[in-house]
């Protein structure tokens, strides 16, 4: 360390002990030696410069207390702990009346700057070992200091920042934060703030940075300096963006989703309100899609359904809403119309969209749609009103021809009576045999051997042929009728896995049951479980119970209590469709299914993507970390399950094994996978 004369430029710390010392003073270091005099007379003190090097005692041999001499009052000898060593402070106070006073207030005030220095101190070395970015600034917001992790942050060493202000590492659009909010504490005496701006990294970054700012002032309140604490939140940032779009936005296609329709809609409405004119709603749905995902599979279907929202997005004005309501459901919002002639012409290219064939693997196919249109003025109330209105539309037009479109009038309120016609046939089927359940073998990958079914309904209609799950289901859900089709699922499923006998190493397989939000969360549902395992004599290990992470959410107090009940009876739970809902890490360690469903999205993507990949890895070493069972559900390809086996995934189902097959083929398919 260099003479105390260099400190003191440098450091506040001995300058306020400087300051209210008399105005002769020397200071030695531990070998009593001088390396700070300030001389400015009045004493017989020798120049300050010529004393620098010398020992104590030969600087002062009139004032060293040897017990003999008299003068040895004329001078304050002190010991400060500073910069890590111990220092002697000799202080010359005078001679004469008065002097013991003048010694005692020197003292007192000395040692109350020392604390504040000792204090300062131990400030500095915090600074320097925070982890945290941090820097100093002078009023002139210049840096006059920075610690290693500000330089780590910006990539820029302590030598190039000192001296400098921020502006010359400061995104270009945020050049004016920085002043602003200086010019608030200096002259509004705003004693901190916090605010976000964006720094160039030196390799060209973009960082995005949390600014604590605060002002250091002494005794009377002036400001000394800026102290400046940051944090990099541009990982953060970016994850929160990446959320917010993911939750407005449907995953496959990358469209608005329903929240920003029914958000859009509102606008609209109010503008229709201030500004009277016309806006229009169209429900496309497309024709028989459900053949496509039976002939072809899910990534086939996957593929028409991106080729499709890209086709849409071409023909959509920067003035209107494109979103994927559902499955194969499309929604598109018109705004500023004058006429219901101008709602039928968009129609008419929207659905122009689909006469090109779309190209896949080995095929050509032609994919229809059918549209339902609705005229709006801003009247009719509510989202789910003008949807329900699309919905009659839609359905009318693919009654009257597929591939078409219609314009909704008041009298096709009459299509709900059918809806409601339709759920009594329902009702009616489950007491007449015509519901079933058909099961999809699930593989253990490690060893190549079924070991479960997921239990799936269906409902053949008399007349009607095989009505698909996606619309007996919700019609059920809106009634009573859920709970009683899931009793069905579950007795049904468990009769028939009682039946099936061991095969290969693994013993008898599992089955998996689907429950609807209101059935999870029924009071009946555990006595319900318990009656079917002892009708049927079923071993409860073998009955895995499948959820989804919005069924969970519901309450989660009550859903803690009902997994809590099944674990006590050895039923296993499965989380369905996991990668694609809203619980955070902690909710999905609270809740610690037996069984991790990777959602097909992930497993069977339309487009092949690192991001895609890195994910679906992602999701398999977190169920392996909780000690879950991961099942990867869509597999297709022998690439997708050769990926899976790569990544030590336990289970699997898919189009590439087997479809979902009735009760009597389950032995023969078990037979045909094990091959």
């Amino acid at each position: 360390m260099g003479p105390v004369s260099d400190l003191v430029d440098h450091s506040s710390s001995w300058r306020r002990l400087l300051a209210v010392l008399p105005a002769d003073v020397l200071i030695a270091d531990e070998l009593d030696t001088v390396v700070h005099a300030r001389v400015e007379g009045g004493t017989s003190i020798d120049d300050g410069e010529d004393l620098i090097g010398r020992s104590l005692d030969d600087a002062l041999p009139e004032w060293r207390d040897d017990g003999t001499n008299d003068r040895r009052d004329d001078v304050l000898f002190l010991t400060l702990a500073l910069e890590g060593r111990t220092w002697t402070v000799a202080a010359f106070v005078g001679a004469g009346d008065g002097i013991r006073g003048r010694r005692e207030r020197i003292e007192m005030q000395f040692r109350a700057a020392q604390v504040l220095a000792e204090s300062e101190e131990r400030f500095r070395h915090s600074f320097a070992d925070n982890m945290a970015p941090m820097m100093f600034t002078d009023l002139e917001n210049r840096i006059t200091e920075v610690n290693t992790a500000f330089c780590r942050m910006i990539g820029r060493s302590r030598e190039e920042l000192l001296g400098s202000d921020s502006s010359e590492f400061t995104f270009p659009e945020d050049l004016g934060i920085s002043e602003s909010t200086h010019r608030r504490m200096t002259t509004d005496d705003v004693g901190q703030l916090r605010y976000v701006k964006r720094y160039l990294h030196k390799d060209g970054r973009v960082i995005v940075v949390e600014i604590s700012k605060s002002t250091a002032r002494d005794a009377e309140g002036n400001i000394l300096y800026f102290v400046i604490s940051e944090r990099d939140i541009t990982e953060e940032r970016a994850l929160s963006a990446q959320l917010a779009h993911q939750s407005l936005h449907d995953p496959l296609t990358g469209l608005a989703n329903r929240a920003v329709f029914e958000d859009r809609l509102t606008q609209a409405q109010a503008r229709l309100a201030r500004r009277p004119g016309l806006a229009a709603v169209l429900l496309l749905d497309l024709d028989d899609f459900k053949a496509v995902n039976d002939a072809h599979g899910h990534v086939v279907s996957d593929h028409v359904i991106v080729t499709i929202a890209h086709r849409l997005e071409e023909v959509t004005r920067s003035s209107d809403t494109l979103c994927r309501l559902s499955g194969d459901e499309f929604l598109y919002l018109a705004e500023g119309l004058t006429s219901e002639d101008e709602a039928e012409q968009l129609a008419l290219r929207l659905l122009e969209v689909f006469t090109q064939p779309i190209a896949v693997p080995g095929a050509q196919l032609e994919v229809h749609a059918s549209a339902g249109v609705v005229v709006w003025d801003g009247a009719t109330e509510g989202f789910q009103r003008v949807i329900q209105h699309a919905d009659s539309a839609m359905y009318e037009a693919k009654r009257r021809g597929k591939g078409h479109y219609f314009l909704y009038t008041p009298d096709l309120e009459q299509q709900s009576v059918s809806r409601f016609a339709l759920a009594q046939e329902l009702r009616h089927a489950l007491h007449a045999g015509e519901l079933s359940m058909y099961y999809q073998p699930i593989l253990d990958l490690a060893s190549g051997e079924v070991t479960g079914f997921e239990a799936l309904m269906r409902w053949r209609h008399p007349e009607r042929g095989f009505v698909p799950p996606n619309v007996f289901i919700p019609l059920a859900e809106q009634s009573e009728l859920i709970l009683e089709l899931g009793a069905f699922a579950l007795r049904e499923s468990v009769r028939e896995a009682s039946t099936w006998p061991a095969m290969g190493t693994l013993g008898a397989p599992f089955v998996t049951v689907n429950l609807s939000s209101r059935q999870f969360h029924d009071p009946e549902l555990i006595k319900l479980i318990a009656e079917s395992l002892a009708t049927h004599h079923l071993a409860p290990e073998r009955l895995v119970v499948e959820i989804t992470e919005s069924v969970t959410l519901l309450d989660v107090a009550e859903t803690l209590s009902v997994l809590e009940q099944l674990q006590r009876r050895n039923v296993a739970v499965a989380l369905d469709d996991f990668g694609t809902g809203y619980s955070s890490l902690s909710y999905l360690a609270l809740l610690r299914p037996a069984i991790l469903k990777i959602d097909r999205s992930f497993v069977s993507p339309p487009q092949k993507s690192d991001h895609n990949d890195t994910l679906l890895q992602m999701i398999v070493s977190l169920g392996q970390r909780l000690r879950m069972t991961v099942l990867a559900e869509g597999v297709e390809t022998a690439e997708q399950l050769a990926r899976l086996q790569a990544l030590g995934c336990d289970l699997a189902q898919g189009f590439l094994f087997s479809p979902a097959v009735a009760a009597p083929e389950v032995a023969r398919t078990r037979e045909q996978v094990l091959g």
